[in-house]
Parts: C-alpha cells; sequence; structure tokens
C-alpha cells in the first residue's frame, strides 16, 4: 500500500476529503520525522515504537579497490519496534513468510 492509497482508504474510513487525509498524513509524518530528529521516541500502543538510534562508525573496506581501509563514520538511523498488538495481529492472520517450503524428499528408485 501507498501513500496515496493510504489517503484514499482514510478519506473513505473516516468520511474526509482526500486533501484532508493527506493533511493528516503530512502532519504525522512531519510529527514523527521532528520528534526522532530531537531524539524522542514515538510509541502508538498495540502498533509500536519509532525511535532513532546511533550506528557506531566502523572500518570498512573500499568497494573499488578491496586492499584499502576506509572509515564508515556514526551514522542516526530510524527503526521501528513492532508491538504486541501488531504481532499478534500478523500471528493470527497467518502471514507467513514469502519462502516456499523445501520439497519432500523421496528415496531414489532402484534400477532394474
Amino acid at each position: 500500500m501507498n501513500k496515496a492509497e493510504i489517503i484514499s482508504h482514510i478519506a473513505e474510513k473516516v468520511g474526509v476529503t482526500k486533501k484532508q487525509a493527506e493533511d493528516m498524513i503530512e502532519c504525522f509524518v512531519d510529527m514523527v520525522t521532528d520528534t526522532l530528529k530531537n531524539g524522542g521516541e514515538v510509541t502508538i500502543a498495540g502498533f509500536g515504537s519509532f525511535m532513532s538510534k546511533v550506528r557506531a562508525g566502523r572500518t570498512g573496506v573500499n568497494p573499488r579497490n578491496t586492499s584499502e581501509k576506509i572509515q564508515i563514520p556514526s551514522v542516526t538511523v530510524p527503526k521501528f519496534k513492532a508491538g504486541k498488538g501488531l504481532k499478534d495481529a500478523l500471528k493470527a492472520s497467518g502471514v507467513h513468510d514469502s519462502t516456499p517450503p523445501a520439497p519432500p524428499i523421496t528415496p531414489p528408485t532402484p534400477l532394474t
């Protein structure tokens, strides 16, 4: 589901115009972004928490010259931790990963 689909869904569900729904989404995104930029955390009970974490700097390998080491600086990245309600809803719905099950192993047929 993309942003336009979310806006349409909210507009239908809540009974507001698409412009009002778009303003709601923009406001939510701006509030979460500003809170995370200021080192805060946004928690929605039953859904999850948005937070920012500092990923430590490290020494890496230059992809253009693998014999050369480069210093990768520390960076602040966004994180999301799913809440119990969201986890339970996904478990109950039977959503599985997209990896197909392994085929059954059948014994080889003897040569006659």
